[in-house]
């Protein structure tokens, strides 16, 4: 008997490397074994026509999801809402907000993320924790890297990380940013900032493994987005046995926890550097940072998020065969 067919629509491909390519390839994993699993950046009529499309990002992934839910009104679509979507577009985007009424089922990476639905669509949504395999703890190098990782953008807040380095002055603490600068302007200032302090460094864009190579031998890691859907980065952050420093905002709080210590506002340079220094000068918090992050870990098994995304998967195509038979 042919295995079914999942395409998922994914807005990124490999070369950008970035949240959504990491999420649609790590599914296609996920998935493989039990269906037969293709990636795309869209889909149209006269496409192969899968029996379930998986959409990732509610305004960018919506002409596809439109196209295949009006073609084929028999066969479920489930959205994936991966950050920048769920926090401005489906307010404001009547692309975004028809993906949510045309899909069978909706995920959110952390369960905050609930908070920004319409009523309405809430009681078809599900959460699912993304998930990273488990990194042995390397013993910290010096200088103590403080890493952020992410490409250049206004919604990672950069700015900020960079004026932090400009504010670090423990000796032995050096600020490193990994990611491409995909606003000019912002790679502008990370190249002034570099030349104009020895606390921070701009890496560039590396491959996933680099990334997270390097990341396992940091002594922290700081996210300090103004926008996040359930970052990626968290995740490989804590399950390497890094703490993190994240601002406060719903996504980033959704992922830690509500009583975690390592927390900033959004776009404060002056409590970021703080945390950073009270972390390298504090062991007790270092170690409270390390506890918290531990606690969080068995969330994010990759285990765990197959188990939730195959029970997920499994019941949409039941659902859509038991529908189909009984029309028959």
């Amino acid at each position: 008997m042919a295995r079914a067919h999942i395409h998922i629509v994914s807005p990124a491909s490999a070369r950008e490397n970035n949240g959504n390519w990491q999420t649609a390839s790590r599914w296609r994993r996920h998935l493989a074994r039990d269906y037969r699993v293709t990636i795309g950046p869209g889909w149209q009529p006269g496409d192969g026509v899968p029996d379930l499309l998986i959409a990732l990002h509610a305004r960018r992934s919506a002409a596809a999801l439109t196209a295949f839910s009006d073609a084929h009104p028999d066969r479920p679509a489930l959205l994936v809402l991966t950050g920048t979507d769920l926090y401005r577009d489906i307010h404001d985007d009547a692309g975004a907000q028809g993906s949510l009424a045309r899909a069978r089922a909706l995920v959110v990476l952390q369960p905050r993320g609930l908070d920004e639905l319409p009523e309405a669509v809430r009681a078809k949504t599900h959460v699912i924790y993304q998930s990273a395999p488990r990194l042995r703890p390397a013993r910290p190098r010096m200088p103590r890297d403080v890493a952020m990782i992410g490409h250049l953008r206004i919604e990672k807040d950069p700015q900020t990380f960079m004026d932090a380095a400009r504010l670090v002055g423990t000796p032995g603490v050096r600020l490193v940013h990994i990611g491409a600068a995909l606003d000019a302007d912002l790679g502008r200032r990370a190249r002034e900032t570099q030349d104009a302090t020895s606390t921070y460094r701009w890496l560039g864009a590396l491959s996933h493994m680099a990334t997270r190579r390097r990341l396992r031998r940091c002594h922290a890691m700081v996210i300090a987005s103004r926008m996040e859907g359930g970052a990626n980065v968290i995740i490989e952050a804590v399950t390497s046995g890094v703490p993190v420093l994240a601002s406060n905002i719903s996504g980033n709080v959704g992922m830690l926890g509500d009583d975690y210590a390592g927390l900033f506002a959004p776009g404060d340079a002056q409590a970021l550097a703080r945390l950073i220094e009270r972390s390298a000068n504090d062991p007790r918090f270092a170690e409270r940072l390390r506890r918290q992050c531990a606690a969080r870990a068995a969330l994010f098994a990759p285990a765990v998020e197959r188990a939730r995304l195959l029970d997920l998967v499994d019941n949409l195509l039941l659902q859509s065969t038991q529908a189909h038979e009984g029309t028959v």
